[in-house]
């Protein structure tokens, strides 16, 4: 019988979040309803924010932020380059532009060195929001992107949606991705293969309420019911979009959050098996690289291999991997190389998001997979590599 296939990422549903989903479809409520509240007081708690809006995916978290914010027309956000494309067009889908930042080649992070020449490539327009993103679980040198973004002007935002369970290390000990100690806010992404899984799903955790409150009318509508009103009135001063998280999709996060330090340990666990196999198989492949102030909670097991040494298209690997039941992906193509972002900005010269992109490959990473399924992915690697099966 052949093996399964083992995918890059995928969702680990067990019995007891199955049970959540039927009893949220047998109350009075699929949307709207008390889930959403529970689901948003309990991830509050989980990362320690003072408040959590969920709405309907993390791209949504993204823009909703942005509108929340007030960033538009006129404004620039600093974006580094390796990232999903929902980073910089969430910039976009407000009117503001987008400048992008380099990356270290090693982590595929945003440091301060990358954020202080964006804001000179900035050219004196006025930049709103700079946009870290703690890619794969690592988590980005806040305090030192902080510095920098408070003495231009602008906020912090986190594209956390890697990062669920992470934390930054300090002398002072651990702060929990979301708990927002240097930024305005922190958006998640609840994405099957993401840390916990809600089908489709996002949040923004903050700590100032009136920003809450923007977002929570920018996920529906920009809709309110004046105090002392008819009971059917309800009025919009500026328009919002239906973003809103269903009660459905809200259980199924309460469910998955419940596990959220079984499933981090599961894949630091996995990580660390992988970081055995894969030493001294060649020097020419290695682990993305994690800094010394974080705490990853691994989203992605990413490896930078130089192909060209190696002897082997990534294109290859990725089709070798594939014909013996592993998955593979790559995180990702710089956002700055897409044609509509070259059109608008024209060629630029990222060389850190170059090399990184060049040699980044993830294999596969989730709770559900054990030592001996990545036993088999190294040892599927190594043959597809020419290296034999050295595991």
């Amino acid at each position: 019988m052949a093996e399964p296939f083992l995918p890059y990422g995928r969702q680990v549903i067990e019995e007891d979040d199955i049970a959540a989903v039927a009893e949220a479809l047998r109350g009075d409520f699929l949307t709207t309803g008390p889930q959403v509240g529970a689901f948003e007081a309990a991830f509050a708690e989980a990362v320690g924010a003072p408040h959590a809006v969920a709405c309907i995916n993390g791209t949504a978290a993204l823009h909703m932020t942005m509108m929340a914010l007030g960033v538009g027309e006129g404004d620039v956000c600093i974006v580094p380059s390796v990232t999903f494309l929902a980073t910089a067009n969430c910039a976009r889908y407000v009117g503001a532009e987008v400048v992008f930042s380099d990356v270290d080649p090693q982590s595929g992070l945003m440091g301060p060195d990358h954020l202080a020449e964006a804001l000179q490539r900035a050219g004196g327009r006025r930049v709103a929001a700079v946009l870290p993103v703690h890619l794969r679980g690592a988590v980005a040198d806040l305090p030192g992107l902080a510095r920098l973004a408070q003495d231009a002007g602008a906020v912090l935002v986190e594209d956390a949606c890697h990062a669920l369970g992470s934390a930054h290390r300090s002398e002072a000990g651990e702060r929990p991705v979301g708990a927002c100690d240097w930024s305005a806010a922190s958006t998640f992404s609840f994405h099957p293969v993401k840390t916990i899984a809600t089908g489709e799903g996002g949040m923004v955790v903050t700590a100032d309420a009136g920003l809450a409150e923007r977002l929570r009318l920018a996920r529906s509508h920009g809709m309110v019911r004046p105090e002392g009103g008819d009971p059917w009135w309800y009025e919009m001063d500026s328009p919002g979009y239906n973003y809103r998280l269903p009660d459905i999709l809200c259980a199924l996060g309460r469910s998955q959050l419940a596990k959220l330090d079984r499933f981090v340990s599961a894949r630091r666990a996995l990580s660390l098996a992988y970081a055995r196999r894969l030493e001294g198989l060649s020097p020419h492949l290695r682990l993305a690289h994690d800094p010394e102030w974080s705490r990853t909670a691994p989203h992605l097991l990413t490896i930078l291999a130089d192909f060209e040494a190696l002897g082997v298209s990534r294109k290859a690997v990725i089709e070798g991997l594939a014909r013996q039941g592993i998955g593979a992906q790559v995180h990702y193509i710089p956002v700055h190389t897409q044609p509509y972002y070259r059109r608008r900005y024209g060629d630029q010269a990222l060389p850190g998001a170059a090399a990184w992109y060049a040699r980044a490959l993830s294999l596969p990473l989730y709770p559900g997979l054990d030592e001996a399924g990545v036993e088999r992915v190294v040892s599927g690697l190594a043959r597809t590599l020419g290296l034999g099966d050295r595991i």
